[in-house]
């Protein structure tokens, strides 16, 4: 059962009346005893031997899964020796972003990043292309499970890829297992850490909010608390938790998993045991529970705190004790201008 809100009632009192400042100053202190994490990312000067084909992926999921599909993806076709066609994003109902890799990520730097480990290119060539009616839909398209072992790409895909020279593999999120060889995981780092960059759209706006959290956190030096909060409707009724909105909150749930995943939850045999899902420790943390947790961190409610996240889920109501314990919250749309953020907003 959701009780947060009963324990925010009981302590808020407390909270209210505690706010010192010394327990703040331990928690902005840097834990590493070492100083600064440096990447041991070592350089490839070995040169790159004649490809095997071309990988074609579609990164489904929301951007951070695409972003692991993009690392696993360099991965495998650094493993195989194959050339990695830019990754396509794959089109979801829920999000509705239409956003390609050159929208997201500096694509240039990408492919030059990466050009001594992983051959990396555009857009399938013209000749390859040909060879399946200028139609990659055409191209043998590998459905593999979840958390497949590297093995099972060089004992599977290769043959196939060197075969057919160019090969699909939709969808991809979570298609690579975490426990691979070195050499694997060195591409994944090296994708991930070095070249993966956002694009010059994201990282002027980016800066300027950054520049802007600084200013309003001006009494503690400028440093601030970023939380990506993720409680949009989607990630609610994804998750099969219930909170405290009773049979509206049953409908309105019911109705989003039935429009984003229809059928997924409703199929025979399958049971959802929400009491179960939340003594588990896989329900979302709501605000007031993000706040919970901070307060309890040491942060007082003079803390700056940017907060990241789409459209949460009921708000009104959901952001509200949020607030309360952190008033000075921010967000893009409070930091910047309508026009600023224009170009990012799905039409």
């Amino acid at each position: 059962m959701y009780r947060s809100p009963q324990l925010y009632a009981r302590l808020r009192a407390d909270m209210d009346a505690d706010n010192a400042t010394d327990a703040l100053a331990a928690v902005w202190r840097h834990a590493y005893r070492g100083g600064v994490w440096r990447p041991c990312i070592s350089n490839n000067t070995n040169g790159l031997p004649e490809s095997n084909g071309y990988i074609y992926i579609e990164a489904n999921g929301g951007l951070n899964q695409q972003r692991t599909s993009i690392c696993n993806a360099v991965a495998v076709a650094g493993f195989l020796n194959a050339t990695l066609v830019i990754p396509n994003f794959h089109y979801h109902s829920i999000w509705r972003d239409p956003s390609k890799f050159s929208d997201i990520y500096d694509e240039d730097y990408f492919i030059e990043r990466l050009k001594n480990d992983v051959r990396v290119i555009d857009k399938v060539p013209e000749f390859i292309m040909e060879r399946f009616g200028h139609n990659l839909s055409n191209a043998f398209n590998f459905k593999i499970k979840a958390w497949s072992p590297i093995q099972f790409y060089e004992d599977i895909v290769l043959p196939k890829l060197i075969e057919e020279r160019l090969i699909r593999i939709s969808p991809f999120a979570n298609r690579l297992s975490f426990d691979a060889p070195p050499a694997v995981q060195r591409l994944r780092c090296l994708a991930n850490f070095e070249a993966l960059k956002f694009s010059k759209p994201i990282t002027t706006i980016s800066n300027t909010l950054i520049s802007r959290m600084r200013e309003k956190s001006a009494e503690n030096n400028g440093k601030y608390v970023a939380v990506h909060l993720r409680f949009e409707e989607d990630m609610v009724a994804f998750s099969c938790c219930v909170f405290d909105g009773g049979d509206n909150e049953k409908k309105e749930l019911d109705a989003a998993r039935e429009k984003g995943w229809r059928g997924k939850f409703t199929r025979p045999g399958r049971v959802i045991r929400p009491g179960a899902i939340r003594m588990n420790g896989k329900c979302p943390l709501t605000p007031l529970e993000v706040g919970l947790m901070l307060r309890g961190m040491g942060f007082n409610n003079n803390t700056a705190i940017y907060l990241a996240s789409g459209r949460i889920y009921k708000a009104e109501k959901n952001m509200s004790p949020l607030l309360e314990m952190f008033p000075l919250l921010q967000t893009k749309e409070t930091l910047a201008l309508d026009e600023e953020l224009a170009p990012f907003k799905v039409v």
